[in-house]
C-alpha cells in the first residue's frame, strides 16, 4: 500500500538539518540548492520545522510544526511566509509537481 504522502524535504531550526528524500536525488543540484535555500530560510525566520510533501494527487503540500515549548515559532508569520513562498515560488514549485506525477508515480498505479 502506498503511503497517503511522500515527503520531498524538510528543515528543522531545533536541529538545523535539512533532508532531502533519496527518492529526489535525481532533481537538478540547482534545485536541489533552491530547496534547500527555502527551507532553510523558512525555518530560520519562523522557527519550527518545515516539509514539503506531495499529496496522493501529486499536490506539493506545505507542512510545519513546532514544539509545543518553542514560543519562538511565529505561526502567523508561517502563514504569511508560506505564501509568499507560494508566490515567489511558484514556477518551481508547479515543476516539482509535474517532476513527481510524471517521473515519481511512473509505474506505480497512483
Amino acid at each position: 500500500m502506498e503511503p497517503e504522502k511522500t515527503v520531498l524535504c524538510a528543515a528543522s531550526a531545533y536541529e538545523e538539518k535539512f533532508y532531502l528524500n533519496s527518492r529526489f536525488e535525481s532533481l537538478p543540484a540547482g534545485v536541489q540548492d533552491e530547496l534547500k535555500i527555502l527551507c532553510v530560510l523558512y525555518t530560520n525566520d519562523v522557527g519550527g520545522i518545515l516539509v514539503l510533501e506531495f499529496d496522493k494527487d501529486g499536490t506539493l503540500c506545505f507542512r510545519t510544526e513546532a514544539a509545543e515549548n518553542d514560543f519562538g515559532y511565529d505561526e502567523i508569520g508561517s502563514v504569511l511566509k508560506i505564501r509568499q513562498i507560494q508566490r515567489e515560488k511558484a514556477e518551481l514549485l508547479e515543476a516539482l509537481e509535474m517532476y513527481y506525477k510524471v517521473f515519481q508515480t511512473a509505474g506505480t498505479g497512483v
